[in-house]
This record gives structure tokens, sequence and C-alpha cells, in this order.
């Protein structure tokens, strides 16, 4: 028993190394960070999107500039986006603001924004019917541009430590550094 434990400490302090931290005590759990240039490098493979609204006109974002909220745990996307086609007759430039919280994947070990909630989405100088329509329609935008989208992939090498030690990763934490992500026993 004293060996296995003796084992377990030996392991946690190589975690040292790269994105891992050692909690200190006698129960210290490793832990992962992921800094906020990572997550903005990483939702930036997936934009620009464009969604058709109704037939009518075209919706174009563009990667959203990610700001890490610590205080509510989560984060907030501020994507550019441009409406255009021949309902609008023109083209319109606004911004989509929203926030959402983040999830482990465990089948492709990821982590992934869930619980998305739109704050506005705003075109200045469109037409009031039109900019109700938008927004009725945010919703709906907001959960295909971002549901489960993809904001960090662990590698193999990122969880070898871990799997030898019977962990995986569990409570993701909003710092003002990027995000803490704590084990748990598997």
């Amino acid at each position: 028993m004293h060996r296995r434990h003796c084992l377990r400490l030996a392991g946690r302090a190589a975690l040292l190394a790269g994105g891992w931290v050692c909690a200190i005590g006698a129960q210290a759990q490793p832990r992962y960070t992921v800094s906020p240039a990572q997550l903005q490098a990483a939702v930036a493979e997936k934009f620009p999107l464009r969604y058709p609204v109704a037939g009518l006109f075209d919706l174009a974002l563009q990667a959203p500039r990610l700001k890490l909220l610590p205080a509510v745990n989560r984060i907030n996307a501020d994507m550019p986006v441009e409406a255009a086609g021949e309902a609008l007759r023109r083209r319109y430039s606004g911004n989509f603001d929203l926030d959402f919280a983040l999830r482990y994947e465990a089948s492709d070990k990821t982590l992934r924004a869930y619980q998305i909630q739109v704050n506005a989405l705003r075109f200045p100088g469109l037409r009031p019917e039109v900019s109700e329509m938008l927004n009725a329609y945010a919703p709906v935008l907001a959960a295909q541009a971002l549901r489960e989208v993809v904001l960090h992939q662990f590698t193999a090498k990122d969880l070898a430590m871990a799997d030898t030690m019977g962990l995986e990763p569990a409570e993701i934490t909003v710092t003002a550094q990027g995000l803490v992500i704590g084990f748990r026993n598997k």
C-alpha cells in the first residue's frame, strides 16, 4: 500500500511539465491548464460559418473573440456577423454576443461548449422588423454556430499520466489565466 502511494506521488510530480500542475496536499489531484490563446486558436478553426435565414438572406459569422468570465465560470464569445441577401438590399454588419459553459466529452477527449446563452444579436441600421426576426432566430443560430464546438482536444500524451493514475478530466474552472481542468477517479 505504501509503495502504491509513493508511485502515485511520483506520477503526480512528473505532471508538473507541460500543461500539468499538481496541487499541494495529502490528497492532491493533478490539474491541466489551457491558455486563452489555445482556446482562441481552437475556435478560430471552425469559422467562418454561413447560415441561410428563412430563404430571405444569409448570415455570415466570423471567428469569435473569446473573453473568460471567471465570476460565472463561463466564456463569452463576441462574433462579427454580416447579413446580406435580396430581402435586405444591402449588406449589414453587426455582432453576436453570447456565452457558454464547458463540458468534457470522454468519447473523443474534448472540451466542448454547451449551455449556450444568447446575450444579443445587434445590427445597427437594420429595420426594426428585420432586427426582431433576427433576434427571434438568434437562439437557433447560436446553437448551430457553437453547439458542441470543440475548444480543446486532449492528446493521448496529455492524458497518459492521468490514465496510468486511474484519473479522468472532471471539473472545468474558468480563470483569468485560462481553463483549469481538475481530475477525478475513473
